[in-house]
């Protein structure tokens, strides 16, 4: 019987896997940003129907809102495809995303809003790992 771990890896294996890993830690980070740049500018197209349904979730100052959840979204997305202080942006997206859960979605009786709910804890973790691990040597953090 093989042991997979007790095979040793060439040097061409290693580069292969690392080089792997930076594409996908790139590919994941366009991924993870499009909800929030798209929404974003959403957001802009219309703005008075999201004051409206910020209004309606009860928050208070659903102007202010608005114009924080619109720099939030476009900068904290486009900051993340770019890799441009990566970790902290990430956590920053994780914390916004973890906020609009609790206060546009928390009604989890609701089916949509459940699926709803859980999408963005889904959003939370991929952010959370970002945060954890760097956003890879395809990114403006590698260049510094």
């Amino acid at each position: 019987m093989s042991n997979a771990a007790a095979v040793p890896h060439t040097h061409a294996q290693s580069r292969s896997a690392f080089a792997l890993a930076d594409a996908a830690s790139l590919v994941g980070r366009v991924f993870l940003s499009a909800i929030f740049v798209i929404s974003g500018v959403s957001k802009i197209a219309a703005p008075a129907a999201t004051i409206g349904y910020i209004e309606s979730a009860g928050l208070p100052l659903a102007p202010i809102g608005f114009a924080l959840a619109v720099i939030v979204e476009i900068l904290g997305g486009l900051a993340l495809i770019a890799g441009y202080r990566t970790r902290l942006v990430a956590a920053g997206l994780a914390g916004f995303t973890l906020a609009t859960a609790l206060a546009f979605h928390g009604n989890v009786a609701d089916q949509n809003q459940f699926i709803h709910f859980f999408k963005n804890i889904a959003m939370v973790g991929g952010l959370l790992q970002v945060a954890a691990f760097g956003a890879g040597r395809f990114s403006l953090d590698a260049r510094r």
